[in-house]
């Protein structure tokens, strides 16, 4: 009796101990697998945590850095904006039996790992925003029938979007825009996909109806997709067409173009006989602004003086000076000049004049500007001409004609922010440049907002292309204070009333200048294009309701440019400014931040980096 009580003294005591030391077990197999996995990956200095000798889920610190853990198990690994780069160990992986979540956004890594389907527990799988390139075969995630949600987006993969996708069962959510997919979208049948996201890819043809539930936002930036989603009918399929009637069809098609290359040939030699003559005396002219030409051929048929205006009341002959800042100079000056177009916007256009003295200027030419007459308009013009902020660009002088009107800004040679966000500059402009951009126009539209408190919306016309660099990457705001100016037709080209009340008709407001500067920081801080923009040509997303459901589903991180330099280190606040950009965004202009909230936001944000 004494050896069996001994006996089961001993066995309560195993028990006790296997029960102690089963989740060490598995934190001892899950280390040597993750220190493996480490090992194959490059700039981890992230992962100091994970050190031999400590329990991955239960040490003293707490799990290691991008570990999620149930019971002492490994079940997902969350490396996301870690810098990582290098080729993932898939063996190392797969030596973790409890992974079920795998997220490798916001890193650097190239080329899709060889073998990852072979992890065919995983239900979450996330590849955003890396460089991956390359097309994925077709039946690549046929064997992870597991997986609930997949985020390829922010890519560079191409080919045709795998069809083992749309077989998976259990999907819930996909997200692979603003890649280079290419070829029809395939059939998904999975009742339980509630969340997708193929746009800003080179998709074409009709969208099936299995995700006619989705919105057009899903399908955005893709010229070639046609369907009910998004309202573009698609054309009938030409099956009947036999090879005799498409080589008959096509002979039809050749002989309409020579004769169409005939008569242009025939058209141009016409008009270089017409205009030959006086081809030579344009040559001999001085280069000049054209948009100037009528203008001076008005006032010479007045018999106008093409000086400097009085500073007490202008006439429509005038260059009216309405800030000195830069010196002064008049009409001819201009007409002297040598100039280049810049662009063309809702308003007018701009060039860029060069004068004899040094002075570079841009010259607007604006349309819909009939709401004042000559003495009230020059009246508001002066008061713009008067304002003095580091963050706001100043008028030098105008010119009023019934029929257009010109403003003339002094030439900041870096440029608009657009320029830099879209075009080849962008990548100088880092993390912290950045912040204090968003603050500078912050602060100026404050100033706009104290200035013109009367006004409806004192600005109107805040985006991008209207907010200039200057030295040291000083924001300085152009093209405000024009409300009062415009007729009807000028004021529904403004910026402003892209905002939500101004498409349902209702009054505009300040709120409706906060909403702008929403948009603008929504887009410092992704690569999405917004559909606000849709006047220019170039299509957009819903950039506002996109941000807005990924910080609903807790996937805001994804969002990021993590091409921005010193990202990596501030993910956190960034994912604050973008939170300001969601709360100047909202749909109801009276839930929007005011501009102070949104200044003080912002400066805690810069304050909290520069720490």
């Amino acid at each position: 009796m004494a050896v069996t009580g001994i006996f089961k003294q001993f066995l309560l005591s195993l028990s006790t101990t296997l029960v102690v030391l089963l989740p060490l077990t598995y934190s001892a197999s899950d280390s040597v697998a993750l220190l493996k996995l480490k090992k194959s990956l490059k700039n981890a200095g992230a992962l100091d945590s994970w050190v031999l000798g400590s329990a991955p889920c239960n040490g003293p610190r707490g799990p290691w850095r991008g570990l999620i853990c149930e019971g002492g198990v490994v079940t997902g690994l969350s490396l996301e904006g870690m810098g990582l780069s290098g080729t993932i160990d898939v063996e190392a992986l797969v030596e973790l039996p409890g992974l079920s979540t795998l997220s490798v956004e916001n890193n650097s890594f190239t080329h899709i790992f060889p073998g990852i389907n072979r992890l065919g527990a995983l239900k979450v799988l996330s590849l955003s925003r890396n460089q991956f390139w390359g097309a994925i075969p077709s039946d690549y995630f046929a064997k992870m029938g597991s997986l609930k949600k997949v985020r390829l987006s922010y890519n560079r993969f191409s080919g045709e979007i795998p069809v083992s996708l749309a077989h998976l069962s259990n999907l819930v959510g996909l997200h692979i825009q603003n890649n280079q997919f290419s070829g029809r979208i395939p059939v998904f049948n999975s009742p339980t996909l509630n969340s997708l996201n193929v746009s800003n890819n080179r998709l074409e043809g009709e969208i099936p109806s299995s995700l006619s539930k989705f919105s057009a936002y899903s399908f955005a930036g893709n010229p070639g997709l046609c369907g009910e989603p998004i309202g573009v009918h698609c054309p009938s399929t030409p099956n009947n067409i036999t090879i005799p009637t498409m080589i008959t069809f096509g002979v039809v098609i050749i002989l309409l173009v020579i004769i169409i290359i005939f008569f242009a040939i025939q058209l141009r030699k016409k008009k270089q006989k017409v205009s030959g003559s006086s081809n030579d005396a344009v040559k001999a002219a001085p280069p000049v602004v054209s948009v100037l030409v009528k203008t001076e051929e008005s006032m010479k048929s007045a018999g106008s003086d093409l000086t400097v205006s009085n500073p007490g009341k202008a006439s429509v002959a005038e260059l009216v000076m309405v800030n000195d800042a830069r010196g002064v100079f008049g009409l001819t000056d201009l007409m002297k000049a040598s100039a280049e177009v810049l662009g063309n916007g809702p308003l007018g256009s701009s060039y860029m004049v060069r004068m004899a003295n040094g002075l570079n200027v841009v010259v607007k030419r604006m349309r819909q500007m009939n709401a004042l007459g000559c003495d009230a308009f020059d009246a508001e013009v002066k008061k713009l001409g008067k304002l003095r902020h580091p963050n706001v660009l100043t008028p030098l002088a105008y010119h009023y004609r019934k029929e257009e009107k010109l403003f003339v800004y002094e030439h900041l040679q870096k440029g608009s922010l657009l320029n830099h966000l879209r075009g080849e500059g962008g990548g100088e402009l880092d993390w912290l440049t950045r912040v204090k951009i968003v603050l500078g126009i912050a602060e100026g539209l404050e100033f706009l907002h104290n200035e013109f408190a009367s006004q409806d919306v004192p600005h109107g016309n805040l985006k991008l292309s209207n907010v200039l660099l200057g030295p040291d990457n000083r924001p300085l705001l152009s093209d405000y204070g024009f409300h009062p100016l415009l007729n009807m037709d000028g004021l529904e080209r403004l910026f402003a009333y892209n905002a939500p009340e101004a498409i349902q008709k209702q009054t505009l407001s300040c709120k409706s200048d906060i909403y702008c500067l929403g948009i603008i920081i929504l887009e410092m801080l992704t690569e999405e294009h917004p559909s606000q923009y849709a006047n220019d040509g170039n299509g957009g997303s819903d950039t506002v309701q996109w941000v807005a459901s990924a910080f609903s589903e807790g996937r805001q991180a994804e969002l990021l440019d993590t091409k921005i330099k010193g990202c990596m280190d501030s993910v956190g606040s960034m994912e604050k400014l973008l939170r300001v950009g969601t709360l100047c965004t909202k749909t109801s202009p009276e839930q929007r931040l005011g501009i102070k909230e949104a200044i003080r936001m912002i400066k805690e944000i810069q304050v909290g980096d520069v720490e």
